[in-house]
């Protein structure tokens, strides 16, 4: 019997085949994780080379099962800024190899209690406006950065707002890497791309990896800003299952995604990369071509590794204007805000209790006023202090619905 047309468009049995799709894979990853690393301003080589190794580690823990690709994670984007600020990056790295661990910790309960446990520490109550923090408390840089040059920065931005609502297919999955595209391409017509810094980047060089170091006050910094991803790890889980029409949460089990989660996540910070997440992008991209062949996947991940090493990607990433970077943030981190919002629609969260007003107003307050808590070297402050309260506020107070 011959195969249908969606069996044949759907078959990755041929390596060439493979070899493009993973490519393609790749570049509906792409413009969200090189664009971590500039805005935190790093080389964005040393975050494609970890998103790569990553999703190479995550598949042998996850024993090459899952169909996801690992990239950088703006979860952590305002965290890194302000413990940069206090603790230098390489302080910081310490804080994210310390995530990594929070991860695996997590990926223990879940092995010996089920998920129930982390339903309870993590209701939506309290994750709906941590997230909503994460995209808020970047508005301030987001403005900043497009007021450089307003007109190239509402061009992307109604690129991005084009290609997020009125295309289909694979094309309104990479809204962040055509608006891009799209900014950099009028920035070197009107003149304002130096390239002298391309001219002379090597074909090949390694990417300008940076050693950690660990203080307790940057690891207590960023640990709690790890509740968001983790949460969100398991909602991608679910999802991906739901695409592939298999039961990943149980085979290979959510403790080992997430235990591949944070491993990635601790390489990363080991070798001076920001903290890795599985993309919805890429996850939308299976759905989209009905691929789930984890294959093509690495493939993707070996790209990316590919790509770090290419000197010249490098000088041209970091030749993009801060308008074009600042006009797809207008809309990003607005989208992450959202998010949060959605969050708490979805999970039907009562604002008529008054216990849930409450936990909602303190999270925004802390994270978005930038409080701090400080003793001595040790600091918790913004989007981690705020966590950490909404968790002990929705432990703590009485909740009438139950």
């Amino acid at each position: 019997m011959k195969p249908s047309q969606n069996q044949t468009l759907t078959d990755t049995s041929n390596p060439i085949k493979r070899i493009i799709i993973g490519v393609q894979f790749l570049f509906v990853a792409f413009g969200a994780t090189v664009l971590v690393p500039l805005l935190i301003d790093i080389d964005p080589s040393v975050a494609l080379f970890t998103a790569g190794v990553g999703t190479l580690i995550f598949h042998i823990i996850t024993k090459g099962k899952v169909p996801v690709f690992l990239g950088s994670s703006f979860a952590f984007i305002a965290p890194i800024i302000a413990a940069t600020k206090i603790y230098g990056y390489p302080g910081t790295l310490g804080g994210i190899i310390a995530v990594g661990l929070v991860y695996g910790i997590v990926s223990a309960i879940i092995k010996l209690w089920g998920l129930r446990i982390i339903e309870k520490i993590f209701p939506a109550v309290v994750v709906g406006p941590v997230i909503m923090i994460i995209g808020l408390s970047l508005a301030t840089v987001g403005v900043d950065m497009a007021k450089t040059n307003w007109p190239i920065a509402l061009v992307v931005l109604a690129t991005a707002i084009i290609i997020v609502t009125f295309t289909k297919g694979l094309i309104k999955l990479i809204p962040i890497f055509i608006g891009i595209i799209v900014g950099y391409i009028i920035s070197i017509i009107i003149g304002i791309v130096d390239f002298s810094s391309v001219n002379e980047a090597a074909w090949f060089a390694l990417p300008k990896f940076t050693t950690p170091e660990f203080n307790w006050g940057a690891i207590l910094y960023m640990i709690p800003v790890a509740i968001a991803p983790i949460i969100e790890h398991i909602g991608d889980m679910y999802a991906i299952s739901g695409v592939a029409e298999k039961q990943f949460v149980k085979d290979p089990g959510l403790h080992r995604t997430l235990l591949g989660d944070g491993i990635a996540t601790a390489f990363a910070g080991f070798m001076g990369g920001p903290p890795n997440t599985t993309y919805s992008e890429v996850t939308g991209a299976v759905a989209l071509t009905k691929i789930t062949d984890p294959r093509v996947l690495r493939i993707a991940a070996v790209t990316a590794i590919v790509f770090s090493l290419v000197g010249k990607i490098s000088a041209i990433l970091k030749t993009i204007p801060a308008a074009v970077l600042g006009g797809i943030m207008l809309l990003l981190f607005g989208m992450i805000a959202s998010i949060g919002i959605k969050t708490l629609i979805d999970n039907k969260t009562d604002f008529s209790i008054t216990r849930n007003q409450v936990i909602v107003s303190i999270i925004l307050t802390i994270g978005i006023g930038g409080a701090q808590l400080g003793y001595g070297n040790f600091s918790l402050a913004g989007i981690g202090l705020a966590s950490v309260v909404g968790v002990i506020l929705n432990l703590v107070l009485p909740n009438p619905s139950k």
